[in-house]
């Protein structure tokens, strides 16, 4: 079956999205089967892959709150990476949250329920979440078999940290007790600057060897890439962001295979 994984922080701006989309797209090259699920009402992950995101357009709104199947023909939409599937987010999305807390019981499950039935049916199955720690956040979490966590190297990059890994203890103990973090990304990093390699170090202190050694560099095409509607190895493969991508899927890949 196919190993489900969220990319989640609740600080914004941290490139979360962005880490989430190119290495999803990164794999699919590499001949995995992927789908992208876009569990942030801003849809900057279907934007980023160049999804319909209209109000007219199945998303996962729809998967949550009605009686769509993820089964249902018009609900995955291809992108223009062979491999790579979407399940894309709207405004609508923003709905479900206040939907979901009217459920009394299970409501943090819903998610883990529906994409069941095409967990064996990809490689990978990658969640993009809100930069909260909502029902949206909860439902991924309880759904997936591990999460990777995006940490900018700049000041404020710890700060909140702490309440995410008490929410990741508490889903382990009550919701999901086979979660597990399975990497800390570094991103925007800046080798000129003295800040980042001090970051760096905090981080790789508090977290350990679970901390990636590829570090995602500022990059002006990775930024430029979404607007677009394409991940960054099909709008530059050479520049430096699509480098760090490349090395960061690798790595990524070799851990798989010593789990």
């Amino acid at each position: 079956m196919g190993k489900i994984i969220t990319f989640t922080n609740q600080k914004g701006g941290v490139g979360k999205t962005t880490t989430c989309v190119n290495v999803a797209s990164y794999l699919a090259v590499a001949g995995k089967k992927v789908l992208l699920i876009d569990m942030d009402p801003q849809g900057n992950a279907s934007s980023g892959l160049g999804a319909e995101k209209s109000k007219n357009a199945i998303s996962v709104y729809n998967l949550l709150c009605t009686d769509k199947s993820i089964l249902d023909d018009d609900v995955l939409q291809d992108t223009c990476i062979k491999n790579l599937s979407i399940l894309p987010a709207n405004i609508d999305l923003a709905g479900a949250e206040i939907e979901l807390a009217g459920i009394e019981k299970g409501r943090e499950k819903i998610l883990k329920q529906k994409i069941l039935p095409v967990k064996d049916k990809f490689d990978y199955i990658m969640l993009d979440c809100p930069p909260s720690l909502g029902l949206l956040t909860l439902n991924a979490l309880t759904a997936s078999d591990s999460l990777i966590i995006p940490i900018q190297c700049e000041f404020f990059a710890l700060e909140g940290l702490s309440q995410l890994i008490n929410t990741v203890r508490i889903v382990k103990k009550f919701l999901n007790k086979n979660l597990e973090i399975e990497g800390v990304v570094l991103t925007m990093f800046d080798p000129r600057s003295k800040l980042s390699f001090q970051v760096e170090d905090e981080i790789r202190k508090f977290f350990g060897d679970i901390v990636y050694e590829t570090k995602i560099p500022r990059n002006v095409k990775l930024a430029e890439a979404p607007s677009y509607g394409k991940p960054i190895v099909s709008y530059d493969k050479t520049c430096n962001g699509a480098i760090a991508y490349t090395k960061l899927a690798i790595e990524f890949v070799k851990r798989q295979s010593k789990i």
